[in-house]
């Protein structure tokens, strides 16, 4: 269950925080700003060139008509602050042998094929290898990149049980032994955690030595949360391993939100919102996360990507994808994520990481209540 209008709003109210890689005067929070129209240079690649968009998210492709939401940048609040423009060769050559991957649900996908499409329109002529097992990865050769995804709705492990039951252990990470091998990891969750029927993703749900059929969702995430920021600390050599966690992508299913009551979906929707974000309750999710990563001892950089996306009703597929049915939660490919990988690709461009001579990602200052 992604964030609400009005909840998601709110997240323009948290203290602005440090983005600690200071690329030029952007020294303040690089994730409070607007969107700024600019045909000129954006989008930054043609998606229909791009042959990693599945077709959730390809929106052109599937009919939409209007393209201005192609034609904005991410302009940061901060006077001065300007983000270098996506250099997709640099950000190759500064990766070269490194291993990326982005952990999480289908917002991960969304965040992974954007960054895929941007690689490849910056170098088209590498040579390229897929691979679809053990989990989607694609390879550019010539850099020795390697970007992968690894779904996880939970991040924490749902395990079978003797009688065949799918059990949510809220305590257990086993795939950290794998994830902790990487280079870069990127993880998102928030997105499942309210499903339940037969988008439910487990039958009972296990807390130490108790297993329920169900208990309060907004406890069970923080728990898990909390078994990841712990594996965080006690497994992964952030010396070696760059770690962040994507904040809540918010839907747009309610108008109201945006001025427009009675209005349950994002169908027809061509600009951003306007003006600032004023609600001032923070959405309980983000604030979970932003606590519980702000508590992790090891450096963790905190990718606040909820009020910048808020603004954009805009930006999700609505109808134009290949699956049918009215999507306002998943992003345009190209669109929104790819301002996201932008920043991702300035933080470790700007912080240190040069290859092999990488050195520890610096901690982003995170706001407490």
């Amino acid at each position: 269950m992604a964030a609400s209008g009005a909840e998601a709003a709110a997240a323009n109210s948290i203290k602005p925080t440090k983005l600690q890689f200071l690329y030029q005067n952007c020294s303040s929070n690089v994730y409070q700003g607007r969107w700024v129209p600019d045909s000129t240079n954006y989008p930054l690649y043609d998606s229909s060139a791009c042959p990693f968009i599945r077709r959730e998210f390809d929106c052109l492709k599937y009919g939409r008509l209007d393209h201005q939401y192609l034609h904005y940048r991410w302009q940061p609040s901060d006077p001065g602050c300007t983000l270098p423009r996506f250099n997709g060769v640099e950000f190759l050559r500064r990766m070269k042998g490194k291993k990326i991957m982005f952990v999480g649900d289908s917002l991960s996908m969304n965040q992974y094929e954007s960054l895929l499409c941007m690689l490849h329109a910056a170098a088209p002529n590498s040579n390229i290898t897929r691979l679809a097992q053990p989990f989607p990865t694609v390879m550019f050769q010539d850099y020795g990149v390697s970007i992968m995804l690894f779904t996880s709705h939970y991040l924490v492990d749902i395990q079978q049980d003797k009688i065949g039951r799918r059990v949510l252990n809220l305590g257990s990470v086993s795939s950290g032994n794998l994830w902790k091998q990487m280079d870069v990891l990127i993880f998102n969750t928030w997105l499942w955690w309210y499903r339940k029927g037969p988008k439910q993703g487990w039958n009972y749900i296990r807390d130490g030595k108790i297993i329920s059929k169900d208990m309060n969702r907004m406890t069970a995430f923080t728990k898990a949360l909390r078994t990841w920021a712990k594996w965080v600390d006690s497994s992964v050599d952030t010396r070696k391993t760059s770690v962040f966690f994507q904040g809540v992508s918010p839907a747009h299913y309610n108008g109201a939100a945006w001025g427009r009551p009675g209005v349950r979906d994002c169908s027809n929707e061509t600009k951003p919102i306007a003006g600032g974000l004023t609600q001032s309750v923070v959405p309980l999710a983000l604030k979970v996360q932003q606590d519980i990563i702000g508590s992790i001892r090891k450096p963790v950089h905190f990718l606040n990507i909820t009020a910048m996306s808020y603004m954009r009703k805009d930006g999700h597929p609505a109808s134009h994808n290949g699956l049918g049915g009215m999507d306002c939660t998943h992003w345009c490919v190209a669109g929104v994520p790819d301002t996201w990988n932008h920043i991702l690709s300035t933080i470790l461009i700007h912080s240190g990481k040069r290859g092999k001579e990488s050195k520890t990602l610096p901690r982003q200052t995170l706001a407490h209540k």
